[in-house]
Order: C-alpha cells, then sequence, then structure tokens
C-alpha cells in the first residue's frame, strides 16, 4: 500500500550520465629530460577514452533480485528476477535495502487478480517490509542513511531495494527484529484501527475474531487484552486452539465442525458488542444477526472468495450472491451499526495511519503487543509460504528473507521440485491407467449385450 506518489515506475532505474574525467599516473622520465607540450597533449588525449571506458556508472551495475507478478493465476506466476539499474531518488523518498518482508491474505487475492489495489502484471507485490535506509533524497529531514525502519506501501516492497515516500517508514523500536518489523504495519494498523477508531472497544465488552490464529487474528486477540475485563470468541481448526488460548483468546470455536453461530449463542445468548469480518458472503449475514444493540460489525476482507490456487469462478459468484446488503431502516431499528475497512485505500491517509503506528509502537515497546512469526521463507520459496498461508496452515506472520538461498538449500530445493514432479506423473499415470480400466470394464460389460443382440436377431427374422 502506497501513497499515489510512489508508483511501480520507481522500481526500474533511470539512466544518469555521469562525467568522468581521466587521470593517468606520469611516466618516469629520464633526468633532465622534459617531453614537448605537443607530446604531453597527445598523450593525455589518447588516455582519457581508455579511462572512460574503465570506469562504468554505478546506476549500470547496480542490480537487485525482485520478485514480479507476471500473469494472474497460481503460485509459479510470481517469479525471482533480476532487475538492473539503481532506482532513481524523488525529492521526499528514500532508498531501503529490505531484509525481510510480509505476505498478507490481500498479496494471495492479488495473484488471482481479486485485489484491486494492485497494478495489473508485471508487477512486484508486497505491502510491507523492513529493512536499512540507504539512500536519502532531497527534502528528507526525518531520516538518515542507517535508519533501521519498517515500510507500508500500496504495492512493490518484495524486493531487495525499494523507493519509498519517507512518511511511509517507521523508525524500528531498540530491540525488535527485522522479522518483527515486517510483520507489524498491515496487521497491527488494521486490528487497531478496527477496534478503536470504529469499534470504540472499551471494558466488559465482547469481540468475535475469526481466523483467530492469523496475523490480523493475532494482533487483535493481544490488542483486546490491553483493555480490562473483554471477552474474545475466536474461530480457528481445533489443532491451533491452544497457541491462541494462550494468546488470550477467552472461547476458541472450530468452525470447521461446529457452527460457531450457535457456538456464541451457547455461551453469549445476547450476541457479540464487536465482530471483526474478514470472511464475507454469507458469514457477513450471520455477524450482523449476531450483534447485540449498539453492535458493531467491521467487515474488511472476503477471503471466501479464496478457493484453491487459481480464481475459482464459483467461488466468486457464490461471495457475490450472498453479498450482504441492508436499509438504513433497519440499522436504526436495530440500533446497530456496520462498517467497512480498507487499509489499501487509506494511503492518503497517512497522518491517521502515523497516529495509529506511534500508538502501536509504544504499547510494543511497554511488552503488550509483539508480533508472532510462523516461519520465515526465502524469496526463491515464494510459492511455498503462499501455499502455507493459503492453505491456513500458519500461525502467526509468514516472512519472506531477502537473504539469497544457500546453495545446498538450494539442491534440496531442487530434489523436492523434481520429486514433487516424479509424484505427479506417477499420479497422473495412476488416473490414466484407471481410465484404461474403467473404459476396458465397459466393454466388458457391453460385449454380453451385443451377444444377447445377435441371438435376438435371427428369432426376429424367423416370426
Amino acid at each position: 500500500m502506497s501513497g499515489e506518489d510512489a508508483p511501480a515506475e520507481q522500481q526500474n532505474a533511470v539512466d544518469q550520465k555521469q562525467e568522468t574525467k581521466a587521470s593517468e599516473e606520469p611516466k618516469a622520465e629520464p633526468p633532465k629530460t622534459e617531453p614537448a607540450p605537443a607530446a604531453a597533449a597527445a598523450a593525455e588525449a589518447t588516455a582519457t577514452p581508455a579511462a572512460a571506458t574503465e570506469k562504468v556508472p554505478e546506476e549500470e551495475t547496480f542490480t537487485y533480485r525482485a520478485l514480479v507478478l507476471t500473469g494472474y493465476g497460481g503460485y509459479d506466476k510470481v517469479k525471482l528476477q533480476v532487475k538492473k539499474g539503481k532506482p532513481a531518488l524523488k525529492a521526499g523518498e528514500v532508498l531501503v535495502r529490505v531484509k525481510a518482508c510480509g505476505l498478507n491474505f490481500a498479496d494471495l487475492m492479488a495473484r488471482q487478480g481479486l485485489y484491486d489495489r494492485l497494478p495489473s502484471p508485471p508487477v512486484t507485490p508486497g505491502m510491507e517490509c523492513s529493512g536499512v535506509v540507504e539512500a536519502v533524497g532531497e527534502e528528507v529531514t526525518d531520516r538518515k542513511v542507517g535508519d533501521k525502519v519498517m515500510v507500508l506501501n500500496r504495492f512493490g516492497l518484495w524486493q531487495e531495494v525499494a523507493v519509498v515516500p519517507s512518511t511511509h517508514t517507521f523508525l524500528i523500536p531498540e530491540g525488535m527484529s527485522f522479522e518483527e518489523a515486517a510483520a507489524l504495519p498491515v496487521n497491527y494498523i488494521t486490528a487497531y484501527m478496527m477496534l478503536f477508531d470504529f469499534g470504540n472497544l472499551r471494558p466488559n465488552q465482547s469481540v468475535l475474531i475469526h481466523a483467530a490464529a492469523g496475523g490480523v487474528g493475532i494482533a487483535a486477540t493481544q490488542l483486546c487484552k490491553t483493555v480490562k475485563d473483554v471477552t474474545v470468541f475466536g474461530t480457528a481448526s481445533a489443532s491451533k486452539h491452544e497457541t491462541i488460548s494462550e494468546g488470550g483468546v477467552t472461547h476458541p470455536i472450530d468452525y470447521r465442525t461446529k457452527d460457531y453461530v450457535e457456538e456464541v449463542r451457547k455461551i453469549s445468548p445476547k450476541g457479540m458488542d464487536i465482530i471483526l469480518d474478514p470472511l464475507g458472503g454469507s458469514d457477513t449475514h450471520k455477524a450482523y444477526n449476531l450483534l447485540k444493540p449498539m453492535g458493531k460489525l467491521i467487515t474488511y476482507g472476503t477471503s471466501n472468495m479464496l478457493a484453491g490456487q487459481k480464481k475459482n469462478l464459483l467461488a466468486v459468484a457464490k461471495n457475490w450472491y450472498h453479498q450482504f446488503s441492508i436499509h438504513t431502516l433497519s440499522l436504526i431499528q436495530g440500533n446497530k451499526s456496520v462498517c467497512g475497512f480498507h487499509l489499501g485505500y487509506l494511503d492518503g491517509e497517512m497522518e491517521l495511519i502515523t497516529e495509529a503506528m506511534n500508538t502501536i509502537l509504544d504499547l510494543y515497546k511497554q511488552g503488550k503487543v509483539k508480533p508472532r512469526i510462523d516461519s520465515t521463507w526465502h524469496l526463491e520459496q515464494v510459492g511455498d509460504a503462499m501455499r502455507k498461508m493459503q492453505e491456513r496452515n500458519n500461525i502467526g506472520k509468514v516472512i519472506l528473507n531477502t537473504e539469497p538461498m544457500p546453495e545446498e538449500e538450494k539442491k534440496e530445493e531442487s530434489k523436492k521440485e523434481d520429486k514433487k514432479k516424479e509424484d505427479k506423473k506417477k499420479d497422473d499415470k495412476k488416473k490414466d491407467d484407471g481410465k484404461k480400466e474403467e473404459k476396458k470394464d465397459d466393454k466388458k460389460k457391453e460385449e454380453p449385450k451385443k451377444e444377447e443382440e445377435k441371438k435376438e436377431e435371427p428369432n426376429k427374422e424367423e416370426k
């Protein structure tokens, strides 16, 4: 998520001509012998081109690795590429050497063409990262070379270097790792603004958090604990219940085996004060009906649209068909409120975001919030990282590390890929063999029928 002044074109270098001056050490001459002026001039003229060819501008030799979404579809559509040329800085911008990047659900949707805040491919995704400032542009007074920062941008951060407005950077507190810093911006700002700006969370209230083991879910749970006597209901698969309970969820609910509406009603018959809904579709209807009088529903996603590696048109159509809609009169009579939150559309409100981030960082320094890292992956492993998140196997944040993968790990990855391909071939062969067997069985079933038909034909002729 970035301001409109940080378009994708910043990722490409702008060729800059630099003047080069020739420099040649004078050769030792015999004593008492001075070179003729004409000869000296000729020697200097021939030296200049040679020196110029030796010195190549840094902007032309600079390279960096970047993940690029080459088209919409599966995990293989995000490819690691090498870009040439040093990105140019405009006034108010900084160049950040990226150390770690955060993976968000919006990135998964963007890969399938379901997230409209990402420009059309080819484009580098990534809304948050952490790193070190390597250069500052003109008019930048609040950042300097060497500052450790976390970055929030609309896109373009899944790469080794990134150019962003300095206002989109936040200083990393003492003791916070680059992985934690990359895990903080999107999840914690989203959770904070929903709970406190929209939700007005107060003591003794109840909150329902869907996907409580995800990045936003864990952030929201920790923030709820900063308010006295808040009861947290959290949906997650059974294997994650112990972890989210330890993190502050009062009532974990297995949404895969139980009806979460019924489970909530058993414990809280009147319903919830605040519900955070990232699901969309029919679940938004359920959420609205679960609100207490004066309750608040905050919807911030449509993850129900995501089914499989590639865009599932049936899932998209189903979600749109069940899209929540309500008449204002119903809101008045129900004494309820419905809010929509999308951090990607707040890129022009950096003062508001900075205020929220400052509060979150204060809470971090006090030890009240701390990002939970599920796993860290190299840029080369982005497909596996996305798969883990999309299959809901993570507890906390999935992080991408910009350090190149060691050769030994590359060999292991290559072996794994070869094994996957071999397993796929075996599966395909089994399917083909199965189809052939089915055809054989069908033929065997048809043969007795043909024999009977042949026997019946002479009888008909006799009649």
